[in-house]
Parts: C-alpha cells; structure tokens; sequence
C-alpha cells in the first residue's frame, strides 16, 4: 500500500515538528552523554562517540521522514520512540569504554528502560490514528540499535566471544540480502514470535552484560540466544522461499 500524500503546508508543518522533536533529543544526549562521562570518570572518546550516533540518527530520521509520515506532525508515538532513543544512543557509545560495574550497572538500566518503553509507542500511533512505514521503521531501528550496542559491550567486556556479534548483524545481513533477491523484501504476516524473540534476546543481552553472571555462565546464555535468533530468522525465510515464485509486493517487512 502506498502511502498516501500530503499537501505542501502539512509537510512543512511536518518538518518543523521533527526538527523540533530532534533538537530536543539530540540536547538530551548531549547533556546525558556529558553527565555520565562525568559520574563514571569517562574520556572524551565516550561524548564523541555517543554524540557521533545520535546525529547520524538524526540525520536518518530527518531524510526518511518525508513520503513515510503522512501527517503534518511527527505524533506522540515517534516522540515517545526518540524519548527511547536516548538512552539507547548512551548505552551504544559505551563500546569505547573500558569494562567496569558502574559502565555495565547504567547499561542494563537505561537498555531495560528502553526496553520496557517499546510498545507503548506502537500503541500510541494506533490509539491517536497516526500510524505510519516511518513510525515502524524508526522502532525496529531503535531495538536494532540496542541489540547491536548489547551485542558489541558483551564482545568488548569479555562476557562472550566475538561469534556473539551475530545477535546484532543477523537483521542488517538479512536487509542487505533483500538488495540481491528481491523475494526476501516481501511482507511478512505479523508474528507474535518475532516479538517475542525480540525480546529475549534484549533480556538476554542485559542478562550477559551485567556484572553478575560468571563468565562461564554468560557466554551460553549469550550463545543460546543467537541460536534462537538464528532458528527465527531461518522460520521467516524458509516462508519467503516458499512463496519467491509469487507476484511481488514491495512493502515494508515486519520485524
């Protein structure tokens, strides 16, 4: 289904509420990458590299916006998902500091608040009638964000071995699979499981980066949430196989 457009005056009004609601963000990161830099003894690396994801997500977000939005503001549920974006973007510039409780403790507190937050963005869109392929996107991104920066702490800190970067990359590679066959950009029909997957392997990754789990207990956890990850992603294009002979349908895929 194609999106339907809007007049000119609702996408200039479109843009001045996501220029409004990203500013906002991106001083919230600033002033969260600075505090936290501060209470946990950081080097500048951490402010540069923090600051580094959020305006290249903002970027993102100001440059896909237009034709996937069709209304004239960004809408309490896209607020709510760049409200979620921030601690994830200060979560995801720990990969260039060092391993230590306090670093670990702020990253499985904000990584769970973001967590706990998704949701109730997707709820919003519905309830005020503003969904959109943008306000999808922007979620999937968001959890995709945090899953990597995860993936990349408990690589980093010793928790797992490097294979534990799957958990993150699968869904990339699995993108850029779509651009060499096409058959894999077909929707898939909305599936609790993926979810649900979504989900465990976040508690997963928590669970793995936390200062309390034993080496040798973390690393399986770690592992068994990949392989969980791996058989969901393995369900989903086993169905796109199935039907690759079908008339095709570009639209964007469900996570």
């Amino acid at each position: 289904m194609m999106p339907k457009s809007v007049a000119p005056d609702e996408a200039v009004a479109l843009r001045a509420s996501a220029l409004r609601h990203v500013a906002v963000a991106l001083v919230a990161t600033a002033v969260g990458a600075v505090a936290l830099a501060a209470a946990l003894a950081l080097d500048g690396g951490y402010m540069a590299a923090s600051l580094l994801i959020a305006t290249l997500g903002a970027i993102a977000v100001l440059r896909h916006l237009p034709g996937r939005h069709p209304h004239a503001r960004l809408g309490p549920a896209n607020a709510v998902t760049l409200a979620r974006a921030v601690p994830v973007v200060l979560v995801a510039g720990l990969v260039v500091a060092p391993d230590s409780t306090a670093a670990a403790a702020f990253a499985v507190f904000a990584g769970a608040l973001a967590a706990i937050l998704d949701g109730l963005d997707g709820r919003l869109a519905r309830r005020h009638g503003v969904e959109s392929a943008f306000g999808a996107r922007f979620d999937m991104e968001v959890d995709a964000l945090l899953v990597i920066a995860l993936a990349v702490l408990a690589w980093r800190w010793d928790r797992a071995g490097a294979w534990v970067l799957l958990s993150g990359l699968m869904r990339y590679a699995f993108v850029a699979a779509g651009a060499f066959a096409p058959w894999l950009r077909r929707p898939l029909p909305p599936r609790w499981r993926r979810q649900a997957v979504c989900v465990v392997q976040i508690v997963v990754l928590l669970l793995v980066v936390a200062p309390l789990l034993p080496a040798h207990a973390s690393a399986p956890l770690a592992f068994a949430g990949v392989l969980v990850l791996a058989a969901s992603f393995a369900v989903d294009i086993a169905w796109l196989a199935r039907r690759a002979r079908a008339p095709l349908e570009v639209e964007l895929p469900r996570c």
